[in-house]
């Protein structure tokens, strides 16, 4: 029975409000019924209103963190959040190379919702041409897909062409997220290694509260990876799970509120 259950870890930062970060990915984890560990990359000074401070923690103690869960624990998946800047990227990405933490899923952060950008920007280069390769699937929403592949993404095909584009840099899976689009439906694009391709849609929610979504979904997908879950299967999954924690509120703060973490499971998406 020893590491039987499932175990899946965030390499990420640390949101001490609560809605996103490594504590939306723990959350996320205890709700889909995986036992969730953490490696913290970074802190933040966090609220609703946005972050007010960071600091990067120290890239031997971040190393110390990976070696000391590899010792132990039977890890099935990990995710990537916020990793700050070009040491923090390069010490992670040669962790990862050193142990097995199964599929990774990369959910490439750059700014926080009130706009403090939460990677420097010259470590795009680098989790373009060194992270990227490592991912079981990756999952930009529009801002972070158009700044990994350097133009803009507008239209339903521009953004077909652009997980073509993230899927070139080695990843195998792409997820476009379409929230940040003008279409009535927040409609996601999925392009899997075998080269098929579909949409995921779902009603939009008129809502402040969407703090920490691109976490939720994505430690969501890793969860469900964890357990064992086939990947289309985990990213539907994930669908579901983010629709239902942002139509399902809690009321937390005074500005960009979190989603709801113990929401009940939706059917209200379309898949095509």
């Amino acid at each position: 029975m020893i590491n039987s259950t499932p175990q899946v870890v965030t390499i990420a930062g640390s949101d001490s409000g609560g809605g996103a970060g490594i504590q939306a990915d723990l959350k996320t984890f205890q709700a889909r019924n995986a036992f969730g560990m953490s490696i913290i990359v970074a802190l933040t000074a966090q609220n609703t209103y946005g972050v007010q401070d960071s600091m990067a923690i120290p890239s031997t103690f971040i190393e110390e963190q990976f070696d000391s869960l590899a010792a132990d624990f039977s890890i099935g998946a990990a995710k990537t959040g916020m990793l700050a800047d070009v040491e923090r990227v390069e010490t992670v990405v040669k962790k990862l190379q050193q142990v097995d933490f199964g599929p990774l899923v990369v959910d490439p952060v750059m700014v926080a919702k009130g706009g403090h950008h939460l990677l420097q920007s010259d470590a795009v280069k680098t989790i373009n041409e060194k992270l990227l390769p490592l991912a079981t699937i990756v999952t930009p929403n529009l801002p972070e897909a158009e700044v990994i592949i350097g133009q803009r993404i507008v239209t339903d095909q521009e953004m077909i062409e652009a997980a073509k584009k993230l899927q070139a840099f080695g990843t195998q899976n792409v997820v476009v997220k379409g929230g940040h689009s003008q279409n009535k439906e927040a409609a996601d694009f999925v392009l899997l290694a075998s080269g098929e391709g579909f949409w995921m849609s779902a009603p939009r929610v008129a809502t402040a509260n969407t703090h920490g979504t691109g976490d939720t979904f994505s430690a969501c997908i890793a969860a469900e990876l964890a357990k064992g879950a086939e990947l289309k299967e985990a990213i539907i999954i994930g669908k579901k799970f983010i629709q239902a924690a942002i139509s399902q509120p809690i009321f937390v703060g005074h500005g960009h509120g979190p989603t709801n973490h113990w929401a009940e499971l939706t059917a209200d998406i379309s898949i095509k």
